[in-house]
C-alpha cells in the first residue's frame, strides 16, 4: 500500500512516524508513505500557495490551482485503487469503519488542510473529507498522522494475526484487560481470568464489552452486533 501525505509541513512527519508501528510497517515493505511538499507547485519565484478570501475575513486561503496540481502529480505515481481525502473539519467523523475501507486501497492520498481553510472549489478533485472530531486544530498534519497509523496498523502482517479483532469498535467497546500482580490494594483480579476455563472467559469477555459499549457508547450498539449463543 501507498500512502501520500501532501502537506506544507513534511518535517512534522518525521519524529511519529520513524518508530513503532508504523516503521516496522514500512521496513518490512508492507507501507510505503510519500511526503509530497504542496509548496513545490506554488504559483511564481515564491512558490504562493494562498491568498485572501473573496469578500473579506480573517486569514488565508489554499489555492484550488495549487492544490490541484499537487493532487494531478501525486496520482501519477500509483494510479491504482487510489482515494484522495481531505483532512478538515466539515468533513465526516473519521471512525474504525473508515479505517478498514482505507486499508483496502492501493495508494492513499492524504490532503492537509492550513490556514483557515481550503477553496471550495477542491471538492472537484477530492472523494472525501475527513475529520477527526468536532474541534478545531492548526492544520491537517496532526489528523493524518492518526489516519495513517489507524490505516497501517490493519494491514496484514503488520500485527500478530487476530490482534485487531478484540479491540474496542471491532465492533464493541474492548472487554477489561488485567495483569499481575493479581491482587493489588485490594484489588482483585476478576476470578473468571484465573480459571482456566477459556469458554467461560470468551463470555465473560463479551458479556462485559456488550455492558460497557451499552453504558459508555449505546450509539455503537445499534449497528446491529449480534452476541455468540451460548
Amino acid at each position: 500500500m501507498k500512502i501520500s501525505i501532501l502537506t506544507l509541513f513534511p518535517e512534522m512527519f518525521s519524529g511519529p512516524f520513524d518508530y513503532s508501528i508504523i516503521k516496522r510497517a514500512q521496513d518490512m515493505n508492507i507501507v510505503d508513505i510519500d511526503f509530497v511538499n504542496i509548496r513545490e507547485f506554488g504559483i511564481g519565484r515564491h512558490r504562493i500557495v494562498d491568498d485572501r478570501p473573496y469578500g473579506g475575513g480573517l486569514g488565508m486561503i489554499l489555492r484550488v490551482d495549487v492544490l490541484e496540481k499537487a493532487i494531478l502529480a501525486t496520482k501519477e505515481k500509483d494510479p491504482r485503487g487510489q482515494k484522495v481525502v481531505l483532512l478538515g473539519a466539515k468533513g465526516k467523523t473519521f471512525n474504525q469503519r473508515y479505517a478498514e475501507s482505507l486499508s483496502n486501497l492501493s495508494h492513499l492520498i492524504l490532503i492537509c488542510g492550513h490556514y483557515e481553510g481550503v477553496d471550495e472549489r477542491i471538492r472537484k478533485f477530492i472523494d472525501l473529507e475527513i475529520s477527526i472530531g468536532d474541534f478545531i486544530v492548526t492544520g491537517g498534519e496532526i489528523p493524518a498522522m492518526i489516519v495513517t497509523d489507524a490505516v497501517v496498523r490493519l494491514k496484514k502482517g503488520v500485527l500478530k494475526e487476530g490482534v485487531t479483532k478484540s479491540e474496542s469498535f471491532s465492533p464493541l467497546l474492548e472487554y477489561p484487560q488485567y495483569t499481575r500482580p493479581k491482587i493489588f490494594k485490594n484489588m482483585e483480579v476478576p476470578i473468571i481470568l484465573t480459571s482456566g476455563n477459556h469458554k467461560e472467559i470468551l463470555k465473560w469477555r463479551e458479556k462485559i464489552s456488550v455492558e460497557n459499549t451499552k453504558k459508555l457508547r449505546p450509539d455503537i450498539l445499534k449497528q446491529g452486533f449480534i452476541p455468540q449463543k451460548d
